[in-house]
């Protein structure tokens, strides 16, 4: 049964409107009536006291907000009348423990994946092309224009016949008027050509726009995302193209991919063009090359793997108010379940784990892990002010008009896809996760960087949850698409691949909606393609280090 409203933490004051509220509704909660002053839209806030300014506005039983002018009971919060606020935090309490969920019926489930020499598994099989620097962007792209289409790797729907009809439609005399009106059906495209390669999913191009320039720190960290690329359990191999001179050197990105790989042994062919004279010596290189090492990725085929071997990226975009009790929460739960199967999970987006610090602090399983992250989180928080900035400026307007209007409330509901378990690790970007549990990565809260970190640190799948809709995908890790709500995952089914809704609208409970997502999880890591690989959606950003909300 569907409720009007939710309180999602005994010590909140504050009610999450489930539907849209007119004024003059009576909502109950606890067997207390609240009647709404005003119109409440639905994933927007009501107040369950009268708040008077400074008053400390929870939710998720953390401080989220105060008022910054009165509030009546019933009222709506808004930015007008609530700014961000958070708690301090301190050295860890007393850690809780951890009660592990009941993983009994997935002990012995297993995925189909490609097992490599180093031990890990991947979920996918993708051979690489990089530039070590933005100068070879343009050659990187000549490669693309000579190996996707003709080895069966091009997929995305065309328009192109819609043009050709708009410039028949003027041709014929039509109006400005007629133009706009008229209804334009996309073409399908032609039928895509089969793969010369099966087991090789495809070719991926990981052009950027680093490599030299700005500072050394850069290129270090750059190198050491490149790295954490070509060392997945997703990549069979790379084709490297360097111009020669740039801060990127190529001696650093192997020391970096020694520092993941010490063994390293997969098929990666580097070619530097300063060296190699022409642009056709080069090209003709990286062809010979690059198919070579498809030939040799094709040899590789999927085979069972314990879900221990999975590694899950944790990451929200385009959050609404209803992300932190559907989506995010549901996440949660399948997080602890792949904690306690063994597997690894990643949490990250630091700027949107203000106002949860000592949670995490307390989390920590010693001393050492909390303190690395209360000083990377720290400096974050000091580099952002520095700029004239500050987490208080994470929310977007797209989140804002949907119902988060503190980042403090945003972060409380975005670290729900932690789950409860201990955090086993702190990482700065971009290091590898090395062991399993819970581990956190420090990253901007930007979707598309924070992805790619997440998966250059390991994440052989990432669970994405969605309440405005985005397209976000990644070049070599499956992306899962979860709506927080089910008006959404029916408007963008394109690109929806889990609706969550169904625990908004009173259909399931978190729980049963964490396991759903992990069967599901279970099927793409086995090949399953989602919704972002079905579109060719390949998001690739580098993160620069500097402060980035």
């Amino acid at each position: 049964m569907k409720h009007l409203v939710a309180k999602i933490h005994p010590a909140d004051n504050v009610l999450v409107a489930l539907t849209d509220l007119p004024v003059g509704t009576p909502v109950t909660w606890d067997g207390a009536t609240v009647t709404t002053t005003e119109a409440i839209p639905a994933k927007h806030k009501l107040a369950l006291q009268p708040l008077a300014p400074g008053d400390p506005v929870t939710m998720y039983g953390v401080l989220v907000g105060k008022a910054a002018s009165a509030i009546g009971v019933g009222g709506r919060l808004t930015t007008a009348n609530l700014h961000h606020a958070t708690n301090s935090y301190a050295e860890a309490g007393q850690r809780p423990a951890w009660q592990a969920p009941d993983v009994s019926r997935w002990q012995e489930r297993t995925f189909l994946g490609y097992h490599r020499a180093d031990g890990k598994v991947g979920t996918a099989n993708y051979w690489l092309v990089i530039p070590m620097v933005f100068c070879e962007n343009r050659n990187i792209q000549v490669l693309e224009d000579a190996l996707v289409k003709d080895l069966g790797y091009a997929r995305q729907k065309s328009y192109q016949p819609q043009t050709q009809e708009l410039i028949a439609l003027m041709q014929a005399g039509k109006s400005v008027e007629e133009i706009l009106s008229v209804d334009l059906q996309a073409a399908e495209s032609s039928r895509q050509k089969a793969r010369l390669f099966p087991n090789v999913d495809g070719i991926r191009f990981l052009t950027h726009e680093g490599g030299c320039g700005g500072i050394r720190q850069d290129a270090q960290s750059l190198c050491g995302l490149l790295a954490g690329y070509i060392t997945h359990p997703n990549v069979a191999g790379a084709t490297i193209l360097s111009l020669g001179c740039q801060n990127a050197q190529v001696t650093m990105l192997q020391d970096e991919i020694n520092k993941r790989s010490p063994q390293f042994s997969k098929p990666l062919y580097i070619m530097e063009q300063q060296k190699m004279g022409t642009e056709e010596n080069m090209i003709s290189a990286a062809l010979r090359q690059t198919f070579a090492g498809l030939m040799l990725a094709n040899q590789q085929h999927r085979q069972p793997a314990p879900l221990s071997k999975l590694c899950i990226g944790l990451e929200c975009g385009g959050s609404d108010g209803f992300s932190g009790i559907s989506a995010n929460p549901a996440v949660g739960h399948v997080s602890d379940m792949l904690v306690a199967l063994g597997g690894s999970v990643i949490l990250a987006e630091f700027p949107e784990l203000c106002g949860v610090e000592q949670e995490i602090v307390d989390r920590s399983v010693d001393q050492e892990t909390a303190q690395r992250f209360s000083s990377l989180m720290k400096a974050y928080g000091d580099a952002a002010v520095a700029v004239g900035s500050g987490f208080d400026m994470n929310p977007s307007p797209g989140n804002i008009r949907d119902g988060l209007i503190t980042d403090a409330m945003k972060s409380a509901g975005a670290a729900r896809k932690g789950g409860s378990s201990p955090v086993v690790a702190v990482l700065d970007y971009p290091e590898l996760v090395t062991q399993p549990g819970l581990n956190l990565l420090c990253t901007p809260g930007n979707d598309v960087e924070s992805t790619t970190a997440e998966v250059g640190s390991g994440a052989n799948v990432v669970l994405f949850t969605t309440g405005l809709g985005t397209p976000t995908g990644n070049p070599i890790a499956p992306v899962i698409k979860i709506a927080t709500n089910t008006p959404l995952a029916k408007r963008m089914p394109d690109i929806i691949d889990v609706n969550t809704g169904t625990v908004i609208d009173g259909e399931e409970t978190i729980e049963q909606a964490g396991e759903r997502i992990l069967e599901y999880v279970i099927r793409v890591a086995s090949g399953e393609e989602v919704a972002a690989v079905r579109h060719d959606q390949t998001d690739f950003i580098p993160w620069k280090r500097g402060v980035s909300l």
